[in-house]
């Protein structure tokens, strides 16, 4: 592939899976140009230096990982409450591309370099926790709208959570259990009082 054929973009998947494989620090620009088929000097004419293309690959992976991408709260009422909590954790649990392995071993790299001084696991932590504020506020907006009841909103978002991160993680590890049920549990929990509200 010559210089011009290759897009940012291809660097960036590519970096991606070479990340997973061997690391962020052990994967050097050498084997990102030799994985597209080009020279090392030529990834320079797309990024200036491996930090950078290290940055495009964090956001590549997390760019649509936001609450309001699964649970847009204006769209939540009485009557729907239940249906679209259900559905929105459903959309949270990754598909099985055949990268699932791929994608676990990343994240838990850019966790690690938390320690080292790079900013990456922080911004990791940062997201958890606007996904742990989501959660709360959504619940909050359900006990408002008399959907749920206001006892222990707080404990029962983080509940629900902990719930998605724990059995995202296990799929992301190749365990098979049957997540929908699970979901659908957790869901029902929090509004129990009568029986269940997912069928």
């Amino acid at each position: 592939m010559k210089k011009r054929e290759v897009t940012s973009q291809q660097l960036i998947e590519a970096a991606t899976l070479l990340f997973a494989k061997h690391g962020i620090e052990k994967t050097s620009l050498a084997m990102i140009a030799a994985e597209v088929g080009m020279t090392k000097p030529s990834i320079y004419y797309h990024f200036a230096s491996k930090e950078e293309l290290v940055e495009k690959v964090f956001e590549f992976m997390f760019s649509d990982y936001h609450f309001e991408a699964y649970f847009s709260v204006s769209d939540f009422n009485e009557r729907n409450f239940a249906e679209k909590l259900y559905q929105g954790g459903l959309r949270m649990f990754p598909e099985d591309d055949g990268n699932l392995h791929a994608a676990m071993r990343l994240l838990h790299e850019f966790m690690l370099t938390a320690g080292r001084g790079t900013p990456y696991g922080d911004r990791v932590a940062r997201m958890q926790q606007a996904f742990l504020d989501g959660f709360r506020g959504l619940l909050q907006h359900g006990a408002d709208l008399g959907a749920i009841p206001q006892e222990n909103v707080e404990a029962k978002a983080y509940l629900l959570a902990l719930a998605i991160d724990n059995m995202t993680s296990y799929m992301m590890m190749g365990i098979r259990l049957d997540y929908e049920t699970i979901w659908k549990e957790a869901v029902n929990s929090v509004f129990r009082k009568g029986g269940n509200v997912i069928a």
